[in-house]
């Protein structure tokens, strides 16, 4: 690892699946420590997740990274948005936390919509019109079906919010994640009495909202479990998409597609987002702008399964081939058809596992880009439409993926070394407690978007055009499962 130069930070990136922590030194970017620990998510009849084992796990990959975390002078913590986290009167979980993918919610997410006027009545007020991933559709969820969980429940946190909560003693979240959750409206960057009063949530156990800038506070004293110094500055803390918005160091108008267990399409912007077709959610970012975005739940865990089911190497795509393959093995958020399920036509004789695979890759990557050019409307004038596509996430570095990437949208595509971009940009905000700088300005001083231009390639109409003809026509089916 690199010797300091500078002071050190710690950025935290709680994902669905594990936690991450990097100590970087503020001077330089550098990652002088990192460590990580699974998460175990229960799933079923939804996805579920105990917040103290996220803590747990905090604990964890700060421990590895020794003495180098003793000595950092901030922590900030990006985490997966929109779970639901419910704790008692002494701040312990009443029950596992509800996560993004949860999709039980979808009955509530409608007749949400319909109770406030339709969806350009969400979108004017919230930026966002809700699906069944929202916070706000979870807690009318737990209402009904576990009414004594709700009663229990004296603070309402999101996961970000929970472990800063651990870290400081207070209630805090930001903007950025607030934003997702449904009753945080974008028009008045506030809390919205109404919504709460509709879905009988009070006010007061909701979090303080941080300013951008402000710290949470500050690590409790050592009895905490930390192997932070007490007295270490928290930042607010944000979502994981903000997060990696800042660890980009993002100007407005760049586009983003994020490959992980989710697939998001975004770009900051300096205009609120108010898309009433709900495709693109009107997200905050972290540091006072707006990060409009969409997000699908099948991505690169639905073609990995596609592959293991042909027993396949991920890699192993063929081109060629007239099948057609929705990958819609959790249901949908982008095109919001919770119900759905995968959809594979178009087989022949001929076809081979190869091509079926490439299939799987084409209809996670059609729904990303279908929702691009919505993202990036109206955004700020003079934003250059040629400009590279980044790519972040795990899927990033695959060859299937930035190939298929290329190929359907038509479009450069630079793919940043830095692997853990949502840690950096909770260890820029970190820094930028310390050196009072905009922290995506610290993430660009580090050069966190370094890396290779892959040059584009010939757009593939009619491969888009054979999956979107596919999707408008399953289209009445999954409506009616």
């Amino acid at each position: 690892m690199p010797t300091a130069e500078g002071p050190l930070v710690v950025g935290v990136d709680s994902s669905t699946q594990s936690t991450k922590a990097l100590v970087v030194d503020v001077a330089t970017g550098a990652v002088v420590a990192s460590g990580q620990a699974p998460h175990t998510v229960t799933t079923g009849t939804g996805h579920e997740s105990d917040p103290e084992e996220w803590y747990a796990a905090l604990c964890a990959a700060l421990a590895q990274c020794g003495d180098a975390a003793r000595r950092a002078s901030a922590v900030s913590v990006g985490g997966q948005q929109h779970g639901l986290v419910t704790l008692d009167a002494q701040g312990r979980p009443v029950r596992p936390a509800l996560l993004w993918n949860d999709v039980r919610s979808a009955p509530q997410a409608r007749r949400l919509v319909d109770a406030l006027g339709g969806p350009k009545a969400w979108a004017e007020r919230f930026g966002s019109v809700p699906g069944a991933s929202f916070t706000v559709t979870k807690w009318a969820w737990l209402t009904e079906h576990e009414p004594e969980a709700a009663r229990a429940t004296a603070a309402v946190r999101l996961p970000h919010d929970y472990l800063t909560g651990r870290m400081t003693g207070a209630g805090t979240t930001d903007r950025g994640d607030a934003s997702g959750t449904g009753w945080w409206a974008t028009h008045t960057e506030a809390y919205d009495t109404d919504m709460l009063d509709r879905v009988g949530l009070d006010a007061a156990l909701l979090p303080r909202v941080v300013a951008p800038g402000e710290a949470a506070g500050s690590v409790l004293g050592s009895d905490s479990g930390l192997p932070l110094a007490p007295g270490t500055l928290v930042a607010a803390g944000t979502g994981d998409n903000a997060a990696a918005a800042l660890g980009l160091g993002l100007l407005p108008g760049t586009p983003v597609l994020s490959l992980g267990t989710s697939g998001t399409v975004y770009a900051v912007s300096r205009r609120r987002p108010a898309d009433a077709s709900g495709i693109v959610a009107g997200f905050a970012d972290a540091r006072g702008d707006w990060l409009p975005l969409a997000c699908t739940l099948n991505c690169t865990l639905a073609v990995d399964r596609i592959a293991a089911l042909l027993g396949l190497d991920r890699e192993a795509v063929e081109p060629g081939g007239a099948a057609t393959l929705l990958p819609f093995l959790d249901g949908e958020r982008t095109p919001d058809l919770p119900a759905a399920s995968g959809l594979l036509t178009g087989l022949r004789h001929d076809t081979t596992g190869g091509q079926l695979l490439q299939a799987a890759y084409d209809g996670a990557v059609h729904a990303l880009l279908g929702a691009l050019d919505r993202v990036l409307d109206g955004d700020t004038p003079g934003t250059d439409p040629a400009a590279p596509l980044l790519l972040i996430g795990g899927g990033a570095r695959g060859a299937a993926w930035q190939e298929t990437v290329r190929r359907l949208s038509g479009r450069a595509v630079q793919v940043p070394e830095a692997r853990e971009l949502v840690a950096l940009g909770a260890a820029a905000q970190a820094a930028a407690l310390l050196t009072g700088e905009d922290p995506a300005a610290v993430a660009r001083r580090w050069d966190t978007a370094r890396g290779p231009v892959l040059e584009p390639v010939e757009r593939d109409d009619a491969a888009f055009a054979r999956i979107s003809g596919v999707l408008a026509a399953a289209d009445p089916l999954f409506q009616g499962l």
